[in-house]
Protein backbone atom coordinates (compact mmCIF):
# COMPACT_ATOMS: atom_id res chain seq x y z
CA UNK A 1 0.00 0.00 0.00
CA UNK A 2 1.08 3.46 -0.67
CA UNK A 3 2.03 5.66 2.21
CA UNK A 4 5.47 7.09 2.79
CA UNK A 5 6.14 6.09 -0.69
CA UNK A 6 3.96 4.63 -3.64
CA UNK A 7 3.03 1.22 -3.46
CA UNK A 8 5.70 -0.39 -5.98
CA UNK A 9 8.60 2.23 -4.94
CA UNK A 10 8.05 0.14 -1.40
CA UNK A 11 8.08 -2.85 -2.64
CA UNK A 12 11.14 -2.97 -4.62
CA UNK A 13 12.53 -1.98 -1.44
CA UNK A 14 11.16 -4.61 0.82
CA UNK A 15 12.68 -7.46 -2.27
CA UNK A 16 15.71 -5.87 -2.25
CA UNK A 17 15.98 -6.03 1.64
CA UNK A 18 14.81 -9.70 1.82
CA UNK A 19 17.59 -10.55 -1.32
CA UNK A 20 20.21 -8.98 1.26
CA UNK A 21 19.43 -10.83 4.37
CA UNK A 22 19.07 -13.88 2.40
CA UNK A 23 15.20 -14.36 2.79
CA UNK A 24 13.70 -14.45 -0.77
CA UNK A 25 11.69 -17.12 0.68
CA UNK A 26 9.27 -14.64 1.98
CA UNK A 27 6.57 -13.55 0.40
CA UNK A 28 5.81 -9.70 -1.26
CA UNK A 29 2.54 -8.85 -2.04
CA UNK A 30 1.47 -5.93 -4.19
CA UNK A 31 -1.11 -3.94 -1.74
CA UNK A 32 -3.29 -0.90 -3.05
CA UNK A 33 -1.46 1.39 -5.42
CA UNK A 34 -3.94 4.55 -4.33
CA UNK A 35 -6.41 5.47 -1.25
CA UNK A 36 -9.82 4.80 -1.37
CA UNK A 37 -11.20 8.43 -2.33
CA UNK A 38 -8.93 10.94 -1.05
CA UNK A 39 -6.62 12.24 -4.08
CA UNK A 40 -3.54 14.14 -4.27
CA UNK A 41 -5.48 17.23 -6.32
CA UNK A 42 -8.33 17.06 -3.58
CA UNK A 43 -5.55 17.44 -1.22
CA UNK A 44 -3.45 20.08 -2.55
CA UNK A 45 -6.72 22.26 -2.34
CA UNK A 46 -7.87 21.07 1.21
CA UNK A 47 -4.05 22.86 2.25
CA UNK A 48 -5.01 26.12 0.14
CA UNK A 49 -8.04 26.50 2.39
CA UNK A 50 -7.01 25.22 5.64
CA UNK A 51 -3.05 25.36 5.99
CA UNK A 52 0.10 23.06 4.81
CA UNK A 53 0.65 19.60 6.34
CA UNK A 54 4.48 19.60 7.80
CA UNK A 55 4.29 15.91 6.15
CA UNK A 56 2.04 14.59 3.19
CA UNK A 57 4.24 11.54 2.30
CA UNK A 58 4.07 9.98 -1.29
CA UNK A 59 2.23 13.12 -1.96
CA UNK A 60 4.85 15.45 -0.51
CA UNK A 61 6.08 18.16 -2.82
CA UNK A 62 9.79 17.87 -1.68
CA UNK A 63 10.47 13.93 -3.15
CA UNK A 64 7.15 14.07 -5.32
CA UNK A 65 7.39 11.50 -8.43
CA UNK A 66 4.22 9.77 -10.07
CA UNK A 67 2.97 6.71 -8.68
CA UNK A 68 4.31 4.27 -10.68
CA UNK A 69 8.15 5.31 -11.35
CA UNK A 70 10.07 3.50 -9.48
CA UNK A 71 13.41 5.56 -8.83
CA UNK A 72 17.39 3.98 -8.81
CA UNK A 73 17.63 2.33 -5.19
CA UNK A 74 20.46 3.07 -3.02
CA UNK A 75 20.64 -0.39 -2.65
CA UNK A 76 20.26 -1.67 -6.21
CA UNK A 77 17.48 -2.46 -7.63
CA UNK A 78 15.78 -6.31 -6.80
CA UNK A 79 15.79 -8.94 -9.30
CA UNK A 80 13.13 -11.10 -7.34
CA UNK A 81 9.30 -10.15 -7.91
CA UNK A 82 6.35 -10.05 -6.37
CA UNK A 83 4.09 -12.55 -5.85
CA UNK A 84 1.25 -12.93 -8.16
CA UNK A 85 -1.22 -13.32 -5.18
CA UNK A 86 -2.43 -9.38 -3.95
CA UNK A 87 -2.16 -8.75 -0.96
CA UNK A 88 -5.94 -8.59 -0.07
CA UNK A 89 -6.86 -11.71 -1.43
CA UNK A 90 -4.06 -13.08 0.38
CA UNK A 91 -4.94 -11.56 3.88
CA UNK A 92 -8.85 -12.74 3.33
CA UNK A 93 -7.43 -16.37 2.56
CA UNK A 94 -5.18 -16.30 5.58
CA UNK A 95 -7.78 -15.98 7.89
CA UNK A 96 -10.23 -18.33 6.19
CA UNK A 97 -7.28 -21.08 6.65
CA UNK A 98 -6.00 -20.13 10.48
CA UNK A 99 -9.17 -19.16 11.74
CA UNK A 100 -8.84 -16.44 14.95
CA UNK A 101 -5.24 -17.76 14.90
CA UNK A 102 -4.19 -14.68 12.74
CA UNK A 103 -2.77 -11.93 14.26
CA UNK A 104 -3.09 -8.67 11.93
CA UNK A 105 -0.24 -6.02 12.08
CA UNK A 106 -0.57 -2.40 10.12
CA UNK A 107 1.90 -0.22 9.86
CA UNK A 108 0.48 2.32 7.03
CA UNK A 109 -2.68 3.30 5.58
CA UNK A 110 -5.35 1.11 6.10
CA UNK A 111 -6.42 0.82 2.71
CA UNK A 112 -5.46 -3.30 1.59
CA UNK A 113 -7.42 -3.91 5.29
CA UNK A 114 -10.78 -2.20 4.34
CA UNK A 115 -10.73 -3.56 0.82
CA UNK A 116 -10.67 -6.93 2.43
CA UNK A 117 -12.86 -5.85 5.06
CA UNK A 118 -15.67 -4.88 1.63
CA UNK A 119 -14.95 -7.80 0.23
CA UNK A 120 -15.51 -10.35 2.97
CA UNK A 121 -17.98 -9.70 5.81
CA UNK A 122 -15.83 -12.27 7.61
CA UNK A 123 -12.41 -11.03 7.65
CA UNK A 124 -12.48 -8.99 10.71
CA UNK A 125 -14.05 -11.71 13.00
CA UNK A 126 -12.12 -14.21 11.29
CA UNK A 127 -8.50 -12.38 12.69
CA UNK A 128 -7.06 -12.98 16.16
CA UNK A 129 -7.14 -9.41 16.11
CA UNK A 130 -5.17 -6.13 14.78
CA UNK A 131 -2.21 -4.37 16.01
CA UNK A 132 -1.57 -1.23 14.25
CA UNK A 133 0.20 2.39 14.37
CA UNK A 134 -2.32 5.12 13.57
CA UNK A 135 -4.32 8.15 15.55
CA UNK A 136 -3.08 10.68 17.87
CA UNK A 137 -4.76 11.88 20.92
CA UNK A 138 -3.05 14.95 22.80
CA UNK A 139 0.87 14.56 22.44
CA UNK A 140 3.13 16.36 24.52
CA UNK A 141 5.54 17.55 21.90
CA UNK A 142 6.83 20.60 19.82
CA UNK A 143 7.14 18.80 16.49
CA UNK A 144 5.46 21.31 13.98
CA UNK A 145 3.42 18.36 12.52
CA UNK A 146 1.36 17.63 15.53
CA UNK A 147 1.83 21.14 17.51
CA UNK A 148 -0.87 23.03 16.21
CA UNK A 149 -3.28 20.02 15.49
CA UNK A 150 -2.71 16.98 17.90
CA UNK A 151 -5.16 14.66 15.85
CA UNK A 152 -3.74 14.65 13.03
CA UNK A 153 -1.58 11.36 12.28
CA UNK A 154 -0.58 10.42 8.10
CA UNK A 155 -1.81 6.82 8.48
CA UNK A 156 -5.33 7.94 9.05
CA UNK A 157 -5.04 11.14 7.49
CA UNK A 158 -3.62 9.50 4.18
CA UNK A 159 -6.65 7.67 3.51
CA UNK A 160 -9.55 8.56 6.37
CA UNK A 161 -12.12 6.60 4.56
CA UNK A 162 -10.41 3.33 4.99
CA UNK A 163 -9.52 3.92 8.72
CA UNK A 164 -13.14 4.81 9.61
CA UNK A 165 -14.31 1.48 7.61
CA UNK A 166 -11.22 -0.58 9.65
CA UNK A 167 -12.21 0.74 13.18
CA UNK A 168 -15.76 -0.21 12.79
CA UNK A 169 -15.46 -3.40 11.80
CA UNK A 170 -16.38 -6.42 14.25
CA UNK A 171 -12.49 -7.02 15.55
CA UNK A 172 -12.30 -9.33 18.42
CA UNK A 173 -9.29 -7.38 19.87
CA UNK A 174 -7.55 -4.09 18.87
CA UNK A 175 -4.10 -2.61 19.63
CA UNK A 176 -3.35 1.08 18.88
CA UNK A 177 0.23 2.32 19.00
CA UNK A 178 -0.75 6.25 18.64
CA UNK A 179 1.57 9.16 18.23
CA UNK A 180 1.66 9.61 21.81
CA UNK A 181 3.60 7.17 22.46
CA UNK A 182 5.57 6.82 19.61
CA UNK A 183 7.35 10.21 19.77
CA UNK A 184 8.82 8.95 22.98
CA UNK A 185 11.26 7.19 21.10
CA UNK A 186 14.18 7.57 19.08
CA UNK A 187 16.37 5.70 17.38
CA UNK A 188 19.94 6.88 17.78
CA UNK A 189 23.27 6.66 15.95
CA UNK A 190 24.81 4.87 19.74
CA UNK A 191 21.94 2.18 18.74
CA UNK A 192 22.73 1.84 14.86
CA UNK A 193 26.32 1.67 15.93
CA UNK A 194 25.86 -0.93 18.23
CA UNK A 195 23.68 -2.68 15.80
CA UNK A 196 26.40 -2.66 12.89
CA UNK A 197 28.19 -4.09 15.68
CA UNK A 198 26.33 -7.54 15.06
CA UNK A 199 27.90 -7.98 11.41
CA UNK A 200 25.29 -9.17 10.31
CA UNK A 201 23.88 -8.12 6.39
CA UNK A 202 20.72 -6.49 8.18
CA UNK A 203 22.79 -4.79 10.46
CA UNK A 204 24.82 -3.60 7.63
CA UNK A 205 22.23 -2.56 6.36
CA UNK A 206 20.55 -0.48 8.84
CA UNK A 207 24.35 1.47 9.31
CA UNK A 208 24.21 2.46 5.81
CA UNK A 209 20.78 3.50 4.92
CA UNK A 210 19.35 5.11 8.52
CA UNK A 211 20.37 8.95 8.88
CA UNK A 212 20.19 10.20 12.03
CA UNK A 213 18.18 13.70 11.79
CA UNK A 214 16.61 13.33 8.92
CA UNK A 215 13.15 13.04 9.68
CA UNK A 216 13.15 9.13 10.76
CA UNK A 217 13.92 9.18 13.94
CA UNK A 218 10.53 8.28 15.73
CA UNK A 219 10.58 4.68 16.00
CA UNK A 220 6.84 4.66 14.91
CA UNK A 221 6.19 0.73 13.44
CA UNK A 222 9.21 -0.07 15.14
CA UNK A 223 7.55 -0.08 18.55
CA UNK A 224 3.64 -1.17 17.60
CA UNK A 225 5.87 -4.41 16.31
CA UNK A 226 7.74 -5.30 19.56
CA UNK A 227 4.90 -4.63 21.62
CA UNK A 228 3.01 -7.17 19.56
CA UNK A 229 5.91 -9.44 20.69
CA UNK A 230 6.15 -8.33 23.98
CA UNK A 231 3.16 -6.55 25.53
CA UNK A 232 5.15 -5.65 29.03
CA UNK A 233 6.72 -3.21 26.70
CA UNK A 234 3.90 -1.03 27.76
CA UNK A 235 3.31 0.31 31.11
CA UNK A 236 0.19 2.45 30.60
CA UNK A 237 -2.73 1.78 28.38
CA UNK A 238 -6.63 2.77 27.93
CA UNK A 239 -8.96 2.18 26.16
CA UNK A 240 -11.55 3.95 24.57
CA UNK A 241 -13.63 3.80 21.13
CA UNK A 242 -11.99 5.17 18.01
CA UNK A 243 -13.31 6.85 14.83
CA UNK A 244 -11.87 9.14 12.02
CA UNK A 245 -13.01 12.71 11.20
CA UNK A 246 -14.85 12.21 7.39
CA UNK A 247 -16.02 15.79 7.32
CA UNK A 248 -14.32 17.76 4.38
CA UNK A 249 -13.45 20.47 6.40
CA UNK A 250 -9.93 21.90 8.59
CA UNK A 251 -10.38 17.88 10.95
CA UNK A 252 -10.85 15.94 7.56
CA UNK A 253 -8.92 12.79 8.60
CA UNK A 254 -7.81 13.47 11.95
CA UNK A 255 -8.62 11.02 14.72
CA UNK A 256 -11.84 11.06 17.00
CA UNK A 257 -11.86 8.85 20.11
CA UNK A 258 -14.51 8.55 23.20
CA UNK A 259 -14.99 6.96 26.38
CA UNK A 260 -17.49 4.20 27.02
CA UNK A 261 -20.03 7.34 28.32
CA UNK A 262 -20.05 9.34 25.61
CA UNK A 263 -19.14 6.84 22.63
CA UNK A 264 -22.00 7.52 19.88
CA UNK A 265 -24.40 4.72 19.07
CA UNK A 266 -22.49 3.57 15.70
CA UNK A 267 -18.99 3.26 17.41
CA UNK A 268 -16.73 -0.19 16.41
CA UNK A 269 -15.79 -2.17 18.92
CA UNK A 270 -13.43 -1.14 21.61
CA UNK A 271 -8.98 -0.06 21.02
CA UNK A 272 -6.77 -1.17 23.68
CA UNK A 273 -4.84 2.72 22.64
CA UNK A 274 -0.81 2.52 24.17
CA UNK A 275 0.55 5.17 26.16
CA UNK A 276 3.69 4.42 28.20
CA UNK A 277 6.45 2.44 27.60
CA UNK A 278 9.48 1.06 29.46
CA UNK A 279 12.07 2.87 26.78
CA UNK A 280 15.20 1.41 27.88
CA UNK A 281 13.44 -2.43 27.53
CA UNK A 282 12.38 -1.78 24.01
CA UNK A 283 15.43 -0.02 22.48
CA UNK A 284 17.24 -3.02 24.12
CA UNK A 285 15.39 -5.53 22.51
CA UNK A 286 14.99 -3.96 19.19
CA UNK A 287 18.65 -3.44 19.22
CA UNK A 288 19.19 -7.07 19.56
CA UNK A 289 17.10 -8.30 17.04
CA UNK A 290 18.23 -5.94 14.81
CA UNK A 291 21.86 -7.07 15.59
CA UNK A 292 21.45 -10.92 15.55
CA UNK A 293 21.60 -13.37 13.30
CA UNK A 294 18.10 -13.44 10.47
CA UNK A 295 17.04 -17.06 10.88
CA UNK A 296 17.10 -19.46 8.44
CA UNK A 297 14.08 -19.93 6.17
CA UNK A 298 11.70 -22.74 7.86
Amino acid sequence: MSGDAWRDEEVAHTLRLLEIIGRTDIPVMKGAAFPLVRTREQTELWQLRFGKVAYSGAWDERWWRPPFVIPPLKEGPPTSKPAEEGAVPFLIRMVHKYPHAVTIYEGGPMTNLALAISLDSEFAELAQQLVFMGGSLNPETNDPEFVNNPRHEFNFWFDPEAAAIVLRAPWKKMVCTPVDISIKTRLTAAMVKRIEAGGTPLAHYIARYFQPGQGNDYMWDELAAAAWMDPTLITQKETRYMSVDLDRDAGYGNTLTWTEGDKPKLAGPPVEIQLELDKEKFYEMFVRLMAAATPEAH
